[in-house]
C-alpha cells in the first residue's frame, strides 16, 4: 500500500473570528503543522498570539473575507455572525468552507434553525413566531415564557424569561421567538463532530450550569449524573439534530432533560463550544483537533472521554475594567489535576469570559469540589475600577 505524502505545512487554514475559539483552533493547527490566517476586527485579538498571520477587519466586510480566502485553503469560523452572503458566494466560486455558510445562515436564524429541526423531527420546546412583543400581548400568553431574539443572541444575551406582566420591561424590541418555559432537570450537552462524508464521533454527555444573573455557563461536568438510557437518547437526539443540518464541523448541542425524560434540543453552535472544552484535558481526541481533521478530510480522532471532567468558565469580576489583573492563580495551581487557560484578551469587562479552568479526577464528585475550592479563590479583576 502507498502511503500518501503531505507537504509542509499542510494546508491553509482560515479562520474567521480571533476569540478564544479561533486561539485554541489555532494552537492545535499549528501543532499538527498548518499554516494559519485569523481574520478578526481587534488588531491583537486571542489568535494573533498563535497564528501565523492576521487579516484586522470586520466579519462582515466582503473585500476582508475575500483577502482570507485568497489565502486559505479551506476555511472555517469560531462565531455566527458573519456576512453569509459573501461567504455563499465564495462558496459558489469554489472556496471550501465548513460548516457551509447555508446550514451558518439557517442557524443564525433562530426561527429558520428550529422549522428545520422539526421538519426533520427533531424533539424541540413548543414556540411561536413574534414580530413585535408587546405588554398586551403578553397578557394574552401562558407565563412564564422564554422570549429569544431570531437573530444576534450570543452568550446569554438575547434570551429573557418573562415570569409576570412585571417582567414588561424585559421585553426584547426585536423579531423573536416565544418558546414554552420547560421545567427542565438537567441542561445537557453533547459535542458532535460530522465528516464531508457523513461519518460521525460523538462525544460523551455533559451536564451544565448555568450562572442566573448573567444566563452564561458556569460550571460543564463530564460524565453528565443521567442514566446509561438518557445518555444514548441524548446522544441520538443531538446527532438526528446535527445531521438534519447535514452539518460538516464540530457542533455543540444544547439540550434540555424534562422531568418526565424528554430531551429536547434547545440550540445548536456550528463551532466549537464551551461545553466542549473539557475535551482538550480528558478526551482522547478534543474539540479543536476534530475540527481541523474535518475541514482538511483527514480521518476522525477518537472522541472517548479518558477520566471524569469538570470545566469551569472565568468571567471577567463585577466592578472591573481595563487591563487585566489575576488573583489567586499561584493557590489554585496548587489544587492537584486542575489546568488553567488565559484567553488573552487585553481588556476585562463584567461577565466576559477571560479564560476557563479544568480538573480531571477519577472522581467526578472530587472534581466538582475542588473546582468549587478554585472559584473561591481565582478571580480575573481590572486594573480599573468601574
Amino acid at each position: 500500500m502507498k502511503l500518501q505524502a503531505f507537504p509542509y505545512p499542510l494546508s491553509r487554514i482560515g479562520i474567521i473570528g480571533g476569540g478564544q475559539l479561533g486561539k485554541m483552533t489555532a494552537q492545535i493547527a499549528k501543532r499538527m503543522g498548518f499554516y494559519v490566517t485569523v481574520l478578526d476586527p481587534v488588531p491583537k485579538c486571542p489568535a494573533e498570539h498563535i497564528a501565523d498571520a492576521q487579516i484586522v477587519g470586520s466579519l462582515y466586510d466582503p473585500a476582508k473575507l475575500r483577502a482570507l480566502a485568497q489565502v486559505s485553503d479551506v476555511i472555517t469560523f469560531d462565531v455566527e455572525h458573519i456576512d453569509t452572503q459573501t461567504l455563499k458566494q465564495l462558496h459558489e466560486e469554489g472556496t471550501r468552507i465548513f460548516p457551509s455558510p447555508y446550514l451558518l445562515e439557517t442557524i443564525q436564524d433562530k426561527l429558520k434553525q428550529k422549522q428545520v429541526l422539526i421538519q426533520h423531527h427533531v424533539p424541540v420546546a413548543n414556540y411561536q413566531r413574534v414580530d413585535a412583543l408587546t405588554p398586551d400581548i403578553l397578557a394574552t400568553l401562558p407565563l412564564p415564557i422564554v422570549q429569544k431574539a431570531r437573530t444576534g443572541g450570543y452568550d446569554g444575551k438575547g434570551v429573557v424569561v418573562l415570569k409576570s406582566m412585571a417582567d414588561s420591561d424585559k421585553i426584547l424590541p426585536t423579531p423573536s421567538l416565544l418558546e414554552e418555559y420547560i421545567d427542565f432537570e438537567k441542561e445537557l450537552a453533547v459535542m458532535v463532530a460530522r465528516t464531508q462524508h457523513g461519518e460521525i464521533a460523538c462525544y460523551p454527555v455533559v451536564e451544565m450550569v448555568f450562572d442566573a444573573q448573567t444566563n452564561i455557563c458556569d460550571i460543564v461536568a463530564a460524565p453528565a449524573n443521567v442514566s446509561p438510557e438518557i445518555a444514548q437518547k441524548t446522544q441520538q437526539v443531538a446527532i438526528q439534530a446535527v445531521e438534519a443540518l447535514d452539518g460538516v464541523g464540530i457542533f455543540g448541542v444544547e439540550m434540555f432533560l424534562t422531568r418526565t425524560g424528554e430531551v429536547l434540543v434547545n440550540e445548536i453552535a456550528p463551532r466549537p463550544h464551551n461545553s466542549g472544552h473539557y475535551t482538550i484535558e480528558a478526551c482522547t481526541t478534543c474539540q479543536f483537533e476534530q475540527l481541523i481533521r474535518i475541514i482538511s478530510d483527514l480521518p476522525l480522532g477518537e472522541s472517548r472521554l479518558l477520566t471524569p471532567v469538570v470545566m469551569a468558565n472565568l468571567l471577567g469580576e463585577q466592578g472591573y475594567t481595563g487591563k487585566p489583573v489575576i488573583e489567586g492563580l499561584a493557590e489554585t495551581l496548587a489544587i492537584p489535576g486542575l489546568t488553567f487557560h488565559l484567553y488573552g484578551k487585553e481588556i476585562t469587562q463584567p461577565s466576559r469570559k477571560m479564560g476557563h479552568i479544568t480538573v480531571v479526577d477519577s472522581d467526578l464528585n472530587h472534581a466538582l469540589a475542588k473546582i468549587h475550592q478554585a472559584k473561591t479563590m481565582l478571580k480575573i479583576k481590572g486594573e480599573r475600577v468601574l
